[in-house]
């Protein structure tokens, strides 16, 4: 009697352990079950902001809950960056960036507070956005090879708005100066939006802004474009250069993208990846995204992880090549 008290015994907890172990799984299978938080590293205003926006508000109707667009800018997007590596890997809380944040980033900071690859769990490629070199439309110049004249007759004088230290603006910047063999001022700014409205403003005349942060400048007539930062012409612009029509050689196109923190369960990602699958096959989003002269960018984890490990090379050259130092 003993014996067959102390088998049931045992089954009773058995059966209560396998319950126990049952709810994570359950729990992820229905994930989610609560609001997600996705972290934009920069701040309102700017290309990466736009996208989320976009993105997030289908990618929510696609899961069935709201997934919020948390901006912490700073430190070119190391904040905020760093602050999605060291969240619960649980999917609740996901970041969209840039390359500029988490491939440029660690070469030219020397520390950024995150590992770009060990720290994440890639979920998938989202977008490319438009880049433009522009100026207040009072300023006397009208293409990039007008730009460079006037700075080579009047070095170090003309000044360029960035979103701030380290951004991709502003390394932009600094590759066109050494590209071009011209001096000009950096003045850093808290995100792209307070650079443009200065520049439209006629307080600094030149800026390299994304389209999206540009276009309503562009709409009222407050600033015009001298040259698309891209490797090719924009679909949005057509009638616009790129740079590198003028600078053979030079362009470079920037892509965002939706990342979990490492660990993150790997049926979550997957979950995920398949929401954005189909968030990015929307003809809304697509719509929307090339209405703020973007493009969607497919590829998920084992594509987006590649090309992160293949971009971090490549831009440290760059990087290094350019001479663009945080001021």
């Amino acid at each position: 009697m003993k014996k067959r008290t102390l088998l049931k015994h045992f089954a009773v907890v058995a059966g209560a352990l396998s319950a126990l172990t049952a709810v994570p799984a359950h729990a992820q299978n229905a994930y989610p079950t609560r609001p997600v938080t996705v972290i934009v590293p920069q701040a309102p205003g700017g290309a990466n902001d736009a996208i989320a926006r976009i993105v997030t508000l289908k990618l929510g109707e696609v899961l069935g809950q709201n997934f919020l667009v948390d901006n912490r800018p700073g430190a070119g997007g190391n904040v905020g960056t760093a602050q999605a590596a060291k969240a619960k890997p649980d999917g609740y809380t996901l970041m969209l960036t840039t390359n500029s944040a988490h491939v440029i980033n660690p070469s030219i900071y020397k520390n950024t507070g995150f590992d770009p690859v060990k720290d994440f769990e890639p979920v998938g490629l989202v977008a490319s956005a438009g880049y433009v070199l522009v100026a207040n439309s009072a300023f006397p110049v009208n293409s990039v090879a007008d730009l460079i004249a006037q700075a080579k007759a009047k070095p170090g004088q003309i000044s360029y708005a960035s979103a701030g230290n380290g951004t991709l603006n502003h390394l932009i910047g600094e590759m066109l100066k050494r590209a071009a063999g011209i001096d000009m001022l950096h003045i850093p700014y808290k995100g792209s939006s307070g650079a443009a409205t200065d520049v439209a403003g006629g307080q600094v005349p030149v800026s390299v802004q994304s389209l999206p942060s540009s276009l309503p400048f562009l709409q009222s007539g407050k600033i015009k474009v001298l040259g698309v930062v891209n490797e090719k012409r924009l679909a949005a612009l057509p009638n616009a250069p790129t740079i590198g029509e003028t600078l053979p050689g030079f362009g470079s196109t920037p892509w965002y993208g939706l990342l979990a923190p490492a660990g993150t369960p790997k049926d979550i990602v997957a979950k995920l990846q398949a929401a954005l699958e189909k968030t990015l096959a929307s003809k809304e989003v697509i719509d929307k995204l090339a209405a703020q002269g973007c493009e969607v960018l497919t590829g998920g984890p084992v594509q987006f992880a590649a090309l992160i490990k293949e971009d971090l090379p490549r831009w440290s050259k760059i990087v290094k090549d350019s001479g663009a130092q945080i001021d």
